[in-house]
């Protein structure tokens, strides 16, 4: 048994993954795998919460989030990657925790208050989104995580999961751990608009961009609104483009561009030609080990096959654990 503390993680496969995603979660992630034994995987059935009307894209979701993934530098052989509906046992410890979980803890679920607000195209009055805290807790326990990388905003989220595995606790016996939220860096980007990077609000720069695309998305980015000519000075402290010149061009480069920009010897088209070159070659490596990825499926599937079989092994002794607790026999075994 491995000696590293275990994490746990995971995204919705509700369209192509961003640069938000890279430097939000995935570049964390990466750099976690040789510290903890990682468990990451893609929630298709979380999908459902939101994008229930609406289900024939989620597969090809799935197989493009895969490919990202792996393109960035998860490892299979590092990580355990998987697909949360190859692991059935996640809906049943899901059915057990729900009929323990007070409905007031669901309620003052921030997320929750803030998205029904927010997704005002959709109906989301139904029991999976309400209860979505609750699988999501399953889908953490399950593993027995010792923590769940998060940003600041998402600690609540943990904090559920802590009160859900406490009460089993409390009513059954000792069998879950209290995962701990571990606070990682958040993305300092922000999408061509300058509002939050979403594909909601279709101001992404996707993974899966082409050098044209990502050239063609960066000329129509926001700059500093009060510049209206090539003569007026900018300010490149309220400026998304230089954000990215931080994060993909050289330190001598940005260095360079910001008393020019202020004293208005460089226009933005320049400066965002030059940012757009920076970040394709960046992008270039990801972009050659996705074309690997896409042009063998096979190996993709065999990848995602693995995964969840390993993730399965270890979630059919967890919920070997849970009915003994409870004291319900496994129906499907013979008595």
């Amino acid at each position: 048994m491995s000696s590293k503390k275990r994490i746990l993680s995971g995204m919705r496969p509700t369209g192509p993954l961003h640069l938000g995603n890279l430097h939000g979660a995935l570049d964390n992630w990466v750099g976690m795998q040789d510290e903890y034994d990682c468990f990451f995987f893609i929630a298709d059935w979380h999908a459902l919460t939101s994008d229930y009307e609406d289900t024939g894209a989620i597969t090809g979701y799935v197989r493009e989030m895969i490919i990202d993934w792996l393109s960035v530098g998860l490892d299979p052989e590092k990580s355990t990657l998987f697909v949360q509906s190859k692991v059935p046992e996640h809906a049943e410890l899901f059915l057990f925790l729900s009929m323990i979980t007070p409905v007031p803890w669901l309620e003052r679920n921030p997320t929750y208050k803030d998205q029904i607000i927010q997704i005002n195209n959709k109906d989301l009055s139904t029991f999976g989104f309400l209860g979505y805290p609750v699988l999501q807790a399953a889908d953490i326990i399950m593993y027995k995580a010792d923590g769940v990388p998060v940003g600041v905003d998402q600690v609540p989220h943990v904090e559920i999961t802590r009160e859900i595995a406490r009460r089993f606790n409390f009513l059954y016996g000792n069998v879950f751990p209290e995962p701990e939220a571990i606070l990682t860096k958040t993305s300092k980007i922000l999408g061509l608009d300058r509002r939050k990077m979403s594909k909601s609000y279709k101001n992404a720069i996707y993974l899966s961009d082409s050098p044209d695309k990502i050239l063609k998305k960066v000329s129509q980015m926001v700059t500093d609104p009060q510049r209206m000519r090539k003569s007026d000075p900018g300010n490149p402290d309220i400026c998304n483009v230089f954000e990215f010149h931080k994060i993909y061009s050289d330190k001598p480069t940005f260095q360079e561009i910001d008393p020019q920009c202020r004293q208005a010897k460089i226009g933005c088209v320049e400066c965002k030609k030059i940012m757009a070159a920076n970040l394709i070659n960046a992008m270039k490596p990801l972009h050659e080990h996705r074309a690997h990825f896409m042009a063998n499926p096979e190996l993709v599937q065999e990848i995602i096959t693995s995964g969840s079989e390993k993730a399965r092994s270890v979630a059919k002794q967890t919920m070997d654990e849970v009915r003994a607790a409870i004291k319900i026999k496994d129906s499907r075994k013979a008595s």
